[in-house]
């Protein structure tokens, strides 16, 4: 039998949610990353189009960032691109499928830029990249294609036509 000082859900549940709460804010101060994940959880409780402005705020950030992402931090922003890839999938795809490949889209198109701004001879940044094409269900021959275009600097723009064919 695990004692009363043993980190696990019960022995957590029993400090009681006022507490809990007081104290992932106080673990989260100065923590951007855990701070923009429960405000993910938050927007979760009233549905996939709260977290959906969450995602889309943050991917628009991301495009926009120009800055070096040195060998320290890549591991950091790849950690926040799966925070935002897994937001899409948990929250907002089972209720807005369109809007969640949308976004899953939105977060591919990231690809050639992050990879100009970044060294990412791990591959880590490309595993994620790798799962976001996984999770939209493109046919092979789709992310190919995609995949050749991050290698070339090609972009490949978002258009109604594009997201009907890769659909399909």
């Amino acid at each position: 039998m695990a004692s009363d000082k043993t980190l696990n859900s019960k022995n957590l549940a029993g400090l009681g949610a006022e507490r809990l709460a007081e104290l992932l804010l106080e673990l989260t101060a100065g923590d951007a990353a855990a701070k923009r994940r429960l405000r993910l959880e938050l927007a979760s409780r009233s549905g996939g189009a709260d977290v959906a402005l969450e995602v889309r705020k943050r991917l628009a950030t991301i495009g926009k960032s120009r800055s070096f992402v040195d060998w320290q931090k890549v591991r950091v922003l790849a950690a926040d691109l799966d925070m935002q890839r897994e937001a899409i999938l948990k929250h907002i795809a089972p209720t807005r499928p369109a809007e969640a490949f949308e976004l899953l889209w939105r977060l591919l198109e990231l690809a050639p830029s992050i990879y100009e701004r970044c060294d990412d001879s791990s591959g880590t940044i490309g595993g994620i990249m790798t799962e976001a094409l996984n999770d939209a269900e493109l046919s092979p021959w789709r992310r190919n294609r995609i995949q050749a275009t991050w290698r070339t600097g090609f972009s490949v723009p978002l258009t109604p036509m594009i997201m009907v064919n890769l659909m399909v």
